[in-house]
């Protein structure tokens, strides 16, 4: 029964997470994508597969690029180190839904939506068929080191990738594994609204949290109307985001998730990254 339940992910939690500390923010709002869910449906129609996680990757992106970044960093040794792009680390399921991995979708701030709805379900499948890259490549090895060395373990990949900066090939996990931000997508589990934790290991500011999509009624020009509403919870580094940066970084999602056609085109910063 042990085995049964305490998965390769519960073996690296316990290892990466203390009791909760200080430093952590939350935020709820509601998002209005009655719109995008009829885009969705539109794209189905002509065989593309698209989801709501992969609109709120390029919104998320976008926001963080265009809008907000000076939160696009991690402190090291007391002192604040930028990123240049806006990498979105997207969690997935797999195993049948008991185990959690995840993939990073390099400038996202430049992919459309298209451009993200390959590369997610690319790399999904690879680890659904075992075949583990980035910063989860390690966990199932990880995960057999015996409890007493775990929690060093990770405390010595953490310094080695993000105090000196370097990749830890013996592992395969590349600098800088989880990027810019997180998200994750609970309203596959029919579960509207999780306060989820800061991934220590990961040094980033922020995970964004989407809820299940439902039907609610909203006050639009003095009318009451029924549209289809997504709820976002923000878990944020408080050493990094206050209240008026989290307030930004939620205006720019809403603003940018009011037009589907352009999240699903090249954003026209991608000559200027490069």
């Amino acid at each position: 029964m042990e085995d049964q339940y305490t998965t390769s992910w519960r073996k690296v939690a316990i290892a990466v997470y203390k009791q909760p500390v200080d430093s952590r923010i939350y935020g709820i709002f509601d998002v209005d994508v009655t719109h995008i869910v009829d885009y969705i449906k539109e794209q189905k129609k002509k065989g593309r597969k698209l989801t709501i996680t992969h609109f709120v990757t390029s919104a998320v992106a976008r926001t963080l690029y265009e809008d907000l970044p000076d939160i696009n960093c991690f402190v090291r040794r007391g002192h604040v180190v930028f990123r240049k792009d806006a990498d979105v680390f997207v969690t997935v399921s797999v195993g049948k839904g008991k185990d959690m991995s995840g993939l990073i979708v390099r400038k996202a701030q430049d992919l459309s939506v298209g451009e993200i709805s390959e590369i997610i379900s690319k790399e999904a499948q690879k680890k659904r068929e075992g075949k583990e890259s980035g910063a989860f490549a390690s966990k199932g090895i990880i995960s057999k080191i015996p409890w007493p060395f775990r929690r060093m373990i990770f405390v010595l990949i953490k310094c080695w990738i993000f105090d000196l900066g370097l990749p830890f090939p013996f592992l395969k996990i590349p600098a800088d594994p989880f990027g810019s931000i997180m998200i994750t997508n609970i309203g596959t589990f029919g579960l509207s609204y999780g306060m989820v934790a800061l991934f220590p290991i990961g040094k980033i500011p922020a995970v964004i949290t989407m809820g299940k999509i439902e039907e609610k009624p909203v006050v639009i020009d003095g009318e009451i109307k029924i549209r289809k509403m997504l709820p976002l919870t923000g878990t944020f580094d408080h050493r990094i985001v206050d209240g008026a940066q989290g307030g930004a970084l939620a205006n720019g999602i809403v603003r940018q998730l009011k037009n589907p056609g352009e999240l699903d085109s090249p954003n026209p910063h991608e000559t200027e990254s490069e």
